[in-house]
């Protein structure tokens, strides 16, 4: 079976491919240069991945595409029309590509959307849930969204499947952002004053998202279904930031200040959003996917979390 990858050179794309040969599938990776090549996977370079991109010749043979590619949230996005930018890759090229896949009958197009297609925060031990309305509040989850309805219209009356992956933060080898941020931070040995944050969040290591998606490949049980996947295993920030220091093999120094405290603070400094992220609740039930697919994650947090702190760049 070959599969076509998109974003194979990113953070989640290059452990795809690892995975999926690990599985015996023969992977072509869609690559914007021919750089970064994971070797044995075929690669396919397409500059530009757009609304008009010819595909035709990259699908042949193609029996499973996994859609990795897309323009990522982004905290303070300069775009004078953040949406429209949004779109143009998260919605009209995605739908450019399922529609020349699915006339070269390609038979199921597994499409990694996002958790915040369901929302920003959850209530205390109130997960969020595929059957949940959509309550995207940002154009980074309104494009993926407006994607994935729009991939389930085309597909509804095809022989194309369709597969949609709702994960929520990724970490894992190479992690950049805020949690190689949150990393280096520790490894430094800063006091914070996170030390009595009682939230809740889910987070799932990215051979955990991988082996979730290479299950999706060929079960026949993930045919036209939406999954949320997580490590299940939920963490306040303050456990996070304990695993992290055992795992960076660092002392945790967080001092005991009140969360309403920080949410305080946080709201007077104009804050209030990073406050919401910090010590609010965003939690995700996986069990559809491990009780259909019978599947489980294979690594623990500690284990995801050490292979995080040995290979990222979150030295002094």
């Amino acid at each position: 079976m070959n599969i076509l990858v998109t974003g194979a050179s990113g953070f989640v794309g290059k452990v795809l491919c690892e995975t999926l040969l690990e599985n015996a599938y023969e992977v072509t990776g869609v690559y914007r240069a021919q750089s970064n090549i994971v070797p044995n996977v075929k690669p396919c370079v397409i500059s530009d991945i757009s609304a008009t991109t010819y595909w035709k010749e990259s699908l042949s043979n193609v029996d499973v595409i996994v859609h990795l590619a897309a323009r990522v949230h982004v905290m303070n996005d300069s775009a004078e029309d953040p949406l429209a930018e949004f779109r143009k890759l998260n919605v009209d090229a995605t739908l450019n590509l399922a529609n020349q896949a699915k006339v070269a009958g390609v038979k199921r197009f597994i499409y990694i959307s996002s958790v915040k297609v369901n929302g920003e925060l959850t209530a205390a031990n109130q997960p969020f849930v595929e059957a949940d309305v959509a309550n995207p509040q940002d154009a980074y989850a309104i494009s993926k969204y407006e994607a994935e309805l729009a991939l389930t219209n085309l597909c509804q009356h095809s022989p194309m499947q369709l597969v949609i992956i709702r994960p929520p933060l990724i970490y894992g080898a190479g992690v950049k952002a805020n949690f190689a941020s949150m990393m280096r931070v520790v490894k430094k040995g800063f006091p914070l004053p996170f030390g009595k944050i009682n939230n809740r969040r889910s987070l799932i290591y990215v051979n955990n998202l991988t082996s979730l998606i290479a299950r999706c490949v060929e079960h026949p049980a993930a045919a036209n279904q939406l999954f949320l996947a997580s490590d299940n295993c939920d963490l306040s920030t303050t456990d996070l930031l304990i695993q992290c220091a055992k795992a960076l093999g660092v002392k945790s120094r967080l001092l005991p200040v009140p969360q309403t405290a920080i949410e305080f603070i946080a709201t007077l400094l104009g804050k209030r959003h990073f406050a919401q992220r910090l010590c609010g609740n965003l939690q995700v039930d996986s069990a559809k996917a491990r009780l259909l697919l019978a599947w489980q994650p294979p690594f623990t947090v500690e284990q995801g979390l050490k292979v995080t702190a040995i290979n990222s760049n979150v030295g002094l």
